[in-house]
């Protein structure tokens, strides 16, 4: 069982993924029962398909459901910009490629790199995390280590 750590607006965008993927099950269902009644199983293509299409929304809802049975909701009043951790922003110089880059930290399943949310479980947010501004860390990613000034901590 791990804890997932995520915000409210996380939790209740992970609850409505859930209720969505609950409400397609009738519906895929009633594909199969409708595919079941052209004859022949064996040479039926939408019947294979739509058995397909229930194993995967089955799959998926049991990985929504372990995530919500186990989310944790960071209260973020009582988030401290002393140092890098969950639901800060943070803004760092990579040394290496002499750029600036801005991450928010949060759980695995609000992470958007495009839209600067970076996952609290990647090397580079692991780094970070405990640090303070002012602080160097390097970070092992795959292509190397990568060094990071950190400059700013905020909300």
């Amino acid at each position: 069982m791990d804890i997932h750590y995520v915000t409210r607006e996380g939790y209740d965008k992970l609850k409505k993924e859930l209720a969505d993927a609950l409400a397609q099950r009738p519906i895929i269902s009633a594909a199969i029962a409708e595919a079941r009644d052209k004859g022949d199983l064996s040479e039926n293509a939408e019947y294979e398909s739509a058995r397909e299409e229930q194993g995967k929304l089955e799959s998926r809802i049991v990985f929504l459901k372990d995530r919500v049975a186990n989310a944790r909701i960071i209260d973020e009043s009582k988030i401290s910009t002393d140092s890098v951790q969950m639901l800060t922003k943070v803004k760092v110089k990579n040394i290496n490629a002499n750029r600036i880059m801005e991450f928010t930290l949060v759980g695995e399943s609000e992470a958007d790199f495009a839209a600067g949310k970076l996952a609290a479980t990647t090397p580079i947010a692991k780094a970070l995390m405990g640090h303070v501004k002012g602080d160097v860390v390097e970070a092992k990613v795959p292509s190397g280590v990568i060094k990071f000034e950190i400059l700013d901590i905020s909300l």
